[in-house]
């Protein structure tokens, strides 16, 4: 017996039928056994509603709530889960478990790391505020203050081990190509001037000279996914982070043929000695205006540019999809580059110099240049505010006359001028064709983003750390937490989903369950989740719960 509705003309009309089976036919027929009426005027009927709820009193049925006696409680996330699932795939809780084990650990060490890289992912905040903030994720077991702490330092004294085993897990799971690796190195400052082995004054990419930092470099794959880092003193010079990072792609990683790409920040001659002499090669962005004469002349030299139309893929920014194609030119030079090693010997590294120009760079080129021509000229009328600016700043295309005289400095505003446009790199592979040259480089706004999304989305800072081991610690929990973001992201692209890190911080944060009890049960009532949630939990098989679902049923 039920209820069914039916339309009739301009109307829907109830009733309450019996369904039975036509022994002769062989089919289900349906019985009127009461009319009810028409639905629009049973509809906001108080009549029927209370007919309805004492009908289902008499009936004794347990699934009726009583909406009087709903009582509201805290709002709970499980977007977390999606990082969980993949956290599990790594087996990162099978290695810190083990990890555990082998240790006099007492506490749960792979929960108190999630929970740190899930806070990271979903809302950064400091290891207080992520204690505090535990209970927001549904299902999460509990975690002490110190536990967070604690498993600081285990995971700076265990660093390597995590790094290793992830690069090999990497590498089983996704196959990952590490023919060409990208480098680079950037800094994270301290809100303090307190010195240390590891925090120390240096050249701030941010500008901060009256802030202690750190150095991180950073190795990720073709792809934008990160193989490894390492983290030098804030006072290390960016080119000298280089070499540790070699060591660590062929001593630990086992890494004996491949490309490094980087930018000009590490494009010193006796870097690109060491990486030849670890039996790599590499692409860099080169310094026109540094090189010879001849090199230079070569370059402006209009005889033997081939002209294709495409996207400037020389140029960094283009990132962007949206970019139009433009026509641009490019050649391939023969270059040797002379090295002077600390023994004052003399090396040649024999290069191929693929030089591209664009008009849009040139373009680019000269608005930069106007911009810091107009800085000149404000500091000409406060010349006593020339010698504190830099160099590369307002003050480049002045020249002093004399004392505390200035004036701008043409010859250098034309001698820029010339290279309007003008791209190059090195490249130590001479085969290497210039279609795979303009894409590698191309790609190297990839490790631009990480640490974009280091600084920003996982919010590496402020680091409220002062001890060593805490501050090393700390950047383990971000690589981790980078990886499954990257990870994410990736997993979304492989099925036509394209979404940036911003955007799926806010989907996976609006996957919240209301907590609520009534008639003495708790329950979790499933918000308004955004669409592009739901296709997470699609691709990575996770089932979504239920729009109500007791406390006890719920499994994350």
């Amino acid at each position: 017996m039920f209820v069914k509705v039916t339309k009739s003309g301009k109307h829907k009309y109830v009733s309450i039928v019996s369904a039975y089976r036509d022994k002769e036919k062989s089919i289900i027929k349906h019985k009127v056994i009461l009319n009810l009426g028409r639905l629009d005027m049973i509809e906001n009927n108080p009549m029927f509603g209370r007919l309805g709820l004492r009908l289902a009193e008499l009936s004794k049925f347990k699934d009726m709530i009583d909406l009087n006696t709903v009582k509201g409680g805290n709002v709970v996330n499980t977007g977390y889960a999606v990082y969980k699932k993949l956290w599990d795939n790594y087996g990162l809780n099978k290695l810190l478990n083990d990890m555990r084990e082998k240790t006099n650990i007492q506490f749960d060490l792979n929960t108190s790391i999630f929970l740190m890289a899930a806070e990271h992912l979903m809302n950064p905040k400091s290891k207080l505020g992520t204690y505090n903030n535990q209970l927001h994720y549904a299902n999460l077991p509990s975690v002490g203050l110190n536990h967070l702490y604690r498993s600081l330092d285990i995971l700076s004294e265990h660093k390597e081990t995590i790094e290793d085993y992830l690069f090999n897990k990497q590498k089983s799971l996704f196959n990952m190509n590490v023919d060409v690796v990208f480098y680079d190195a950037t800094t994270f400052r301290f809100e303090s001037v307190k010195k240390d082995t590891l925090r120390d004054f240096g050249f701030s990419k941010e500008n901060r000279v009256n802030e202690v930092q750190v150095v991180l470099g950073l190795l990720i794959d073709m792809v934008g996914r990160p193989i490894g880092y390492e983290l030098f003193p804030g006072n290390t010079f960016e080119g000298k982070t280089l070499e540790s990072s070699l060591d660590k792609l062929s001593g630990r990683f086992g890494i004996r043929r491949v490309i490094i790409v980087a930018d000009r920040g590490l494009n010193s001659k006796l870097n690109l000695k060491k990486i030849k002499d670890k039996g790599y090669d590499y692409i860099v962005s080169s310094r026109i205006k540094s090189m010879k004469k001849d090199v230079q002349e070569s370059i402006l030299n209009e005889e033997g540019y081939v002209t294709i139309k495409g996207k400037d893929t020389l140029n960094l920014n283009s990132a962007d999809s949206s970019q139009d194609e433009e026509t641009f030119r490019y050649k391939l030079l023969d270059y040797v580059n002379t090295v002077r090693d600390t023994d004052n010997k003399l090396y040649d590294l024999k290069e191929k110099l693929l030089v591209t120009y664009s008009p849009l760079r040139a373009q680019k080129d000269r608005e930069d240049r106007q911009r810091l021509i107009d800085k000149g000229v404000k500091f000409l009328d406060n010349p006593s505010a020339i010698s504190g600016s830099l160099k590369r700043g307002g003050r480049k295309y002045l020249k002093e006359t004399n004392k505390l005289n200035w004036e701008l400095d043409k010859n250098a505003m034309s001698r820029d001028e010339m290279f309007d446009g003008y791209y190059a790199i090195e490249v130590s592979k001479t085969d290497m064709n210039v279609n795979d040259i303009l894409d590698a480089h191309h790609a190297l706004w990839k490790i631009e983003e990480s640490f974009r999304i280091m600084k920003s989305t996982l919010e590496v800072r402020p680091i409220f750390h002062w001890t060593e081991k805490r501050i090393k610690g700390h950047f383990v929990v971000c690589f981790l937490s980078f990886l499954l973001e990257r990870t994410l992201e990736l997993t979304l692209k492989e099925n036509n989903i394209k979404a940036s890190p911003e955007r799926i911080k806010e989907a996976l944060n609006l996957m919240n369950l209301t907590e609520f009890s009534a008639e003495g049960h708790s329950f979790y009532l499933k918000t308004k989740w955004d669409e592009l949630g739901n296709k997470i939990l699609k691709i990575l098989h996770i089932k979504p719960p239920k729009n109500i679902t007791p406390f006890e049923e719920l499994r994350i």
